[in-house]
């Protein structure tokens, strides 16, 4: 079990993951608790339902109580922030989204209490799985790219990864390497701690690590003169904005939407104006099969394929 999730569990829990086969925990994605059912560890798509005395074990209040504890923990000073947005960070960039009562401030979320489920989820940095896309997204320089897909498709790894190649540049192909700009509103592309990233990112990578999206990329712009943005999940009406300076300014954006496929993203007001002015020239919808990070098709600004899963 990673160390930096392991760190957070109650003792007994931790002791039942333990005893999951090597194979099951090379490859789990989540692990789920929910107060009165049975904890839940998903590992290749798969649900599995650890047992104690051949019986599911069900996560009990006390357990939630220890996690909710530890979490506080680990970001005391952006807890309650990070409670309205309904998940917490840790080390290692794996994230726990959080459920429970909702309590409102004139019909805005203020913040959760009485939390009683929880889903970790795990981060893998898999360095080279965007490799096989560099032809693809470079062509004399990067291109725009939009990276799209529904939850657990690779997107964050895969966008972490290109940000891996920007930064550290590929001799073999003469490609340079080039100062990159992340906005980690989540803290899942670098997982920095205390400002540092503690994944590997090559040498010229700067990280405004928990800011917002689009009030990061203008601070990049403005201070550290980024000749790549990278920023995960864009979709409020102020980060297509903020695209759209970055852009303006000459500086190259690569980022990620949700959804099924670009005609799923057309669908929604905000990038659909994006799209319209061909902001990016390369859309990369992703999808999963038996694991995460298949690329389903490529297309440039024209909407024409550049690459078509057969």
């Amino acid at each position: 079990m990673l160390q930096d999730v392991a760190a957070i569990l109650p003792g007994n829990i931790r002791e039942m993951l333990k005893h999951l086969s090597p194979a099951i925990i090379e490859k789990t994605e989540e692990i789920r608790l929910r107060v009165g059912r049975p904890l839940e560890v998903i590992s290749g798509g798969i649900p599995y339902y650890p047992n104690v005395n051949e019986r599911h074990y069900l996560v009990q209040a006390e357990d939630a109580k220890f996690l909710l504890s530890q979490l506080s923990q680990y970001s005391m000073y952006a807890f309650e922030e990070e409670l309205r947005r309904g998940f917490i960070t840790i080390k290692g960039g794996h994230r726990v989204g959080l459920a429970g009562k909702v309590v409102l401030d004139h019909g805005q979320v203020k913040t959760l209490r009485d939390i009683s489920s929880f889903n970790i989820r795990i981060a893998r940095q898999t360095i080279g799985v965007a490799d096989r896309l560099v032809s693809q997204l470079y062509d004399q320089k990067w291109l725009n790219t939009l990276f799209i897909g529904p939850p657990q498709t690779g997107k964050t790894t895969m966008l972490r990864d290109v940000a891996r190649l920007i930064s550290q540049g590929m001799p073999s192909r003469n490609i340079a390497p080039l100062k990159v700009g992340i906005v980690d509103e989540r803290s899942e592309i670098a997982a920095s701690m205390k400002g540092v990233p503690q994944l590997e990112l090559g040498a010229r990578v700067d990280v405004l690590d928990g800011c917002p999206k689009a009030e990061g990329m203008m601070m990049l712009i403005r201070s550290m003169s980024p000749d790549v943005i990278i920023v995960d999940e864009i979709g409020r009406e102020e980060d297509v904005f903020a695209v759209q300076e970055a852009l303006h300014a000459g500086v190259k954006v690569m980022t990620t939407a949700h959804g099924y496929s670009l005609e799923d993203i057309e669908r929604r007001p905000a990038l659909r104006s994006l799209l319209e002015l061909d902001a990016f020239e390369r859309c990369v919808e992703l999808t999963r099969t038996t694991h995460a990070g298949v690329i389903r098709r490529i297309r440039n600004q024209q909407r024409r394929d550049v690459v078509r899963a057969k």
